[in-house]
């Protein structure tokens, strides 16, 4: 049979046209995607910015549905499951993008932060652990270990805490000296619980070697001498707080005071207190002074004129009902009432307050149980800042 060349000729233009239209098809299907995908992502943005989120979600999802492969849009998507307390849809999103294969190590580091995170604000401290373990030697390396050491807070792990707080100081991001001494004051006191004093002096030593301007490791250690008798090193070591940390000394004005009796020092004491509170008047110190001259013996009615001179240049509501109170009253019967009329109208004044987040404490706090940020409880009682 002879082949006729002559359907070759016809059979070609038929093709030509066939492959043109195709892919115009192909390319006009790709066009009405691209189009409809940058509309949602845009839709999304708006409602974003309008603090629309379940919109922003639903249309974040139209356009990762339409173009699957952008992770910018998947990390978009998991950043608004995650604010919104949708930790488990947040983990699912940035799981797929970790198995995906053809994602560059940039994006993987990425996604595996975004995972961790997910996993912290979830409060699956172990998990976000090993996520964020997995990111040593990468960009996020140290936003990974402050993580880490917030994570290691929360739990009360302070070994390990104070591991990457040191390995942060090492890596130069930032002063961490103040939090191992806290850290190691921690350990101490969980030494003290198991009656362990030894190990618990030790470190308390050890913190004041290592930041010897913090107070709080010279406090701890002064109540651990001072219960077990020795009234004059506790002394010593407090009245070393007078040099490197003199703003503190409200907090321990009420402790020396009763180591100065314990330890027959009291005059001496007395002076010092007396020194610093000339420099800088507090409710505290006004207080450790009147108990001081009570114990020597001086009148009632002198010790009480420290309250008097204190109101003299400062107008403290605290130092008139201590005022008040100290005083018998020629009516004995109207006082009580009076007194309690105060101390309810004091109450609030000689609270402590966080300088980062104001939570209101009776006690002073090293660690903010509100926004558990270290030292920013200000030595000074509410009415005084």
């Amino acid at each position: 049979m002879d082949f006729d060349i002559s359907w070759l000729l016809l059979s070609l233009p038929v093709a030509f046209v066939l492959g043109w239209a195709a892919s115009r098809f192909d390319l006009r299907q790709l066009r009405l995607e691209n189009r409809r995908a940058p509309k949602a992502y845009f839709r999304g943005l708006n409602f974003l910015l309008n603090e629309q989120q379940d919109e922003a979600i639903d249309a974040f999802i139209e356009a990762v549905q339409n173009d699957p492969d952008t992770s910018e849009l998947h990390f978009a998507l998991g950043n608004l499951f995650r604010r919104r307390g949708e930790y488990e849809r947040a983990v699912r999103v940035h799981q797929h993008l970790l198995s995906r294969g053809d994602l560059s190590s940039t994006d993987r580091h990425r996604a595996q932060h975004a995972l961790a995170l997910d996993y912290l604000r979830a409060g699956l401290l172990d998990r976000a652990e090993e996520a964020l373990l997995k990111l040593d030697g990468t960009p996020f390396e140290s936003e990974a270990r402050l993580a880490l050491l917030a994570n290691y807070e929360r739990s009360r792990d302070w070994v390990h805490a104070a591991d990457v707080a040191q390995r942060l100081e090492n890596a130069e991001h930032g002063s961490f000296v103040g939090r191992l001494a806290h850290y190691l004051c921690e350990q101490s006191a969980a030494h003290l619980a198991a009656h362990e004093p030894e190990a618990a002096q030790k470190l308390l030593e050890q913190a004041i070697a290592n930041a010897p301007n913090a107070p709080r490791p010279r406090i701890e250690l002064a109540k651990l001498l001072g219960q077990r008798g020795e009234a004059a090193q506790a002394l010593a070591t407090l009245e070393a707080i007078h040099d490197v940390a003199p703003a503190a000394v409200p907090l321990i004005a009420a402790h020396l005071a009763q180591l100065g009796i314990a330890s027959g020092q009291t005059e001496h004491v007395l002076e010092r207190i007396k020194a610093h509170y000339a420099e800088a008047p507090c409710i505290d110190c006004l207080e450790a002074i009147v108990t001081l001259e009570t114990h020597l013996g001086i009148p009632p009615a002198q010790t009480r004129q420290w309250y008097l001179r204190h109101l003299e240049n400062e107008p403290s509501l605290v130092a008139a009902s201590r005022w008040i109170a100290s005083d018998s009253g020629e009516d004995p019967s109207t006082q009580p009432m009076v007194q309690r009329a105060l101390d309810h109208a004091v109450k609030p004044l000689t609270r402590y307050r966080c300088a980062a987040c104001g939570f209101e404490a009776k006690q002073h706090f090293w660690q903010c149980p509100g926004c558990q940020a270290w030292d920013s409880y200000p030595a000074r009682r509410v009415e005084e800042l």
